[in-house]
């Protein structure tokens, strides 16, 4: 792949450079091996959807700290948000003494996620976080023991979000036992259904195994809340069908069960909407919220039905660092950014662009190129080696995403067959800045399947 004439990339070192690899052995000396990195190298600056690294290597960022940076990095607003904060106090700890930032994006939560009955919200430090208390509030106010989430889902590290979450490796292995009553249910893969099968086929026969589920495991009178992603993330960008999700909605109300929404990495814009769970007309009992709700800050959020927030006693749920006044200030502004800017509409329009791009590509290369899956600007293109068994390709991903790397766009995969690249840019990326990454992207898609025709 040649190097051509960029704009705002500027690659002065290959990855990584002489800077990069001295931190590099710094890095393999003193941290575990176990926290992965994208691309090997570190970051000296950030601005909008631009990542300079320790030598000089500027990127364009398509990773977005995985979904934590819809409004970009280093948006003015919020650093100056955050800077006024700074100046005031860091942290009473709203257990000890109340702060009014807490109270007031509490508020804001309340009113903007879906639903126009009465709402409440708290908040704690990791999308993580804010499954297990989700799941905490939801056992707590049924009174029922069992939580159901479904297959390639991802819910997060920690013990009950690693037992929700379905990818054995890397997420599980060797970590067991995982916590109890805790159980799994398919999720469509419309491109990888039985050959022949339509849509609607397949969201009937994934509807029907929860009747059978409440047989043969569980009665549906034991299960305390069924949590979903209303687009799987690390799943592979999978998006399910609004039959679907009203299905699953109805198999909840049928039993009394609980909805969660989780929406750590579709939240906040990300698929043209403000949350992914509005394009399926179906209103949770519970929501839970990240990574691009304070522009990279660490802060999480549970909001649901007052009846169901209030179930939990005093002192049964919160932490010590949760809802820190820094983030809080910082989702105050990011919310601002989001509605003043748009930015759920300029989703939708750089997955457009993206889609336009991947569409092509797939005309070209179709025996390689399995789908391309794009809600708003959650896009994603899937690799395979032989388009009738669609057998993953996962070595063939990884030499794109290091060839992209190389050439200045930060970009992930996914799936679980690690054979999806995933795009998660800042929705602030300016077209020209769109239009040189997808260039590069495109490159590099061609050159390794090209490559690949060669050899």
């Amino acid at each position: 792949m040649s190097r051509q004439a960029n704009k705002f990339i500027d690659m002065k070192t290959a990855v990584p450079g002489p800077q990069a690899q001295l931190l590099l052995e710094r890095r393999m000396a003193n941290i575990p091996r176990g926290p992965f990195n994208t691309v090997p190298t570190f970051a000296a600056k950030g601005e909008g959807a631009l990542l300079t690294d320790v030598d000089g290597n500027i990127f364009i960022d398509f990773a977005g700290a995985i979904g934590s940076l819809n409004v970009g990095h280093c948006p003015p607003k919020v650093v100056e948000a955050i800077k006024a904060q700074l100046d005031q106090y860091l942290h009473p700890c709203f257990h000890v003494m109340m702060y009014e930032p807490y109270v007031a994006l509490a508020e804001k939560l309340n009113r903007m996620t879906p639903g126009d009955h009465q709402k409440k919200t708290f908040f704690l430090n990791s999308g993580a976080e804010a499954v297990e208390n989700a799941v905490k509030i939801a056992r707590k106010y049924t009174g029922r023991r069992a939580v159901i989430s479904f297959e390639r889902g991802f819910h997060g590290r920690t013990y009950m979000a690693m037992s929700l979450t379905s990818k054995v490796k890397p997420y599980k292995n060797g970590f067991g036992p995982f916590a109890p009553d805790t159980y799994k249910m398919p999720y469509p893969y419309y491109y990888r259904a039985p050959f022949g099968m339509s849509q609607d086929e397949v969201d009937d026969q994934l509807l029907q195994k929860f009747e059978d589920f409440f047989l043969v495991e569980v009665p549906g009178e034991e299960v305390a809340a069924i949590i979903m992603e209303p687009v799987q993330g690390e799943g592979g960008f999978v998006i399910p069908s609004v039959r679907f999700v009203q299905g699953v909605k109805a198999v909840c109300e049928k039993y009394g069960i609980l909805f969660i929404a989780d929406e750590v990495q579709t939240g906040f814009g990300r698929t043209g909407r403000n949350f992914a769970v509005e394009h399926y007309g179906v209103v949770p009992d519970l929501m839970t919220m990240s990574k691009s709700i304070a522009a990279g800050l660490p802060i999480s959020a549970v909001t649901g039905r007052a009846e169901i927030m209030d179930a939990p006693g005093v002192g049964e749920i919160g932490g010590t660092y949760g809802g820190s006044p820094l983030g809080c200030v910082a989702a105050l502004k990011v919310i601002d950014m989001l509605e003043e800017d748009r930015l759920a509409e300029r989703a939708v329009s750089i997955g457009s662009a993206v889609s336009e791009r991947f569409l092509r590509l797939k005309q070209e290369y179709g025996d390689r190129i399995g789908d391309v899956r794009t809600l708003g600007a959650m896009s994603a293109i899937e690799l395979v080696k032989d388009p009738v068994t669609k057998e993953p390709d996962k070595e063939l991903t990884t030499r794109i995403l290091q060839e992209a790397h190389q050439h200045g766009v930060i970009v992930m995969g996914a799936g679980l067959y690690s054979n999806v690249i995933r795009l998660l840019s800042p929705l602030v990326i300016t077209n020209e800045q769109l239009a040189e990454g997808l260039d590069v992207l495109e490159q590099a898609i061609r050159a390794c399947l090209n490559e690949d025709v060669r050899s």
